[in-house]
């Protein structure tokens, strides 16, 4: 089996996988992954003891162990672009011989989790409650770059979502990718469910205008009256159609999970989102 080249696997000199900043023997199966690197210690003070640290830029990992299971907390950062390096580089550790440079024998699959924030699109969804992302809807283009998305894709869903919203031919073609059930399955009741929807920004993707006008101005018009079948775009944020579309692409069981701390429709924002936060950290970490 021919070796995975120096330039496409980056291995730092220490052993350790290039941006993470990880040996295989420092990431746990169960992994709780954040966007905000100060979420990370927020998290692993629950933990009843703590075995490993590491922090790179903005991606810091502890690993450790609650309640006698051993679980990873790790931070993303924003944006598809960084799951596309940490799912990557995660699963490598994992499913690649990083001293051989050639894939195992056998494959391991992870079970990753995202606890994050997100604006509501729905009206009638409450401030503070829990949204379970049944699908993850991208509308950054990432995961077409990958010939395998083919395999993971609902095309059905999102040829019927440009449809609905007439998308613009210079935009990047939406994909849909479904969550694992089996994750969904095991986190059980308490969650709104419905699609997520993933956009490349913050502000002009996401029908912000400050001082830029807007080209679609009536995205979330649009989204929010998306229907399909028994589906609607619940919420909007940066990060969940890639994870399931490289966890899927990978063999990796991922799932998203978020507080709703602002509603776009009724235009009102959390009084005090971190107490919403902590019950859902406290949630995942005791059915996880």
């Amino acid at each position: 089996m021919e070796k995975i080249k120096e330039s496409e696997l980056i291995i730092s000199p220490d052993g350790s996988i290039y941006h993470l900043k990880l040996h295989p023997d420092n990431i746990a199966e169960n992994i709780i992954v954040v966007g905000d690197p100060g979420r990370v210690p927020e998290i692993s003070a629950y933990f009843d003891k703590i075995e490993f640290k590491v922090m790179n830029r903005e991606l810091c990992t502890h690993t450790g162990y609650y309640n006698g299971k051993r679980i990873s907390v790790l931070s993303t950062g924003m944006g598809t672009d960084n799951i596309d390096i940490v799912l990557n580089e995660l699963d490598a550790l994992v499913n690649i011989d990083l001293e051989k440079r050639i894939p195992k024998d056998t494959h391991t699959s992870l079970n990753i989790i995202r606890i994050g924030t997100s604006g509501a699109l729905q009206g009638d969804l409450p401030i503070d409650s829990f949204m379970m992302s049944e699908y993850g809807l991208g509308l950054d283009g990432m995961l077409h770059f990958y010939k395998k998305s083919t395999e993971v894709c609902d095309n059905e869903i999102a040829d019927a979502f440009m449809k609905h919203c007439n998308w613009g031919n210079n935009l990047p073609k939406p994909y849909v990718v479904k969550g694992s059930e089996l994750l969904m399955n095991k986190l059980g009741e308490g969650f709104n469910k419905g699609i997520t929807a993933t956009a490349p920004g913050f502000y002009g993707p996401q029908g912000r205008q400050v001082r830029l006008e807007l080209a679609y101005p009536d995205i979330n018009e649009k989204i929010e009256t998306f229907r399909f079948q028994n589906h609607r775009i619940n919420n909007l944020e940066m990060e969940t159609s890639a994870l399931y579309g490289l966890g899927a692409m990978l063999g990796h069981q991922t799932l998203t999970v978020c507080v709703l701390i602002a509603n776009r429709v009724s235009k009102q924002f959390s009084q005090d989102y971190k107490k919403p936060v902590k019950k859902l950290v406290e949630t995942i970490l005791e059915r996880i």
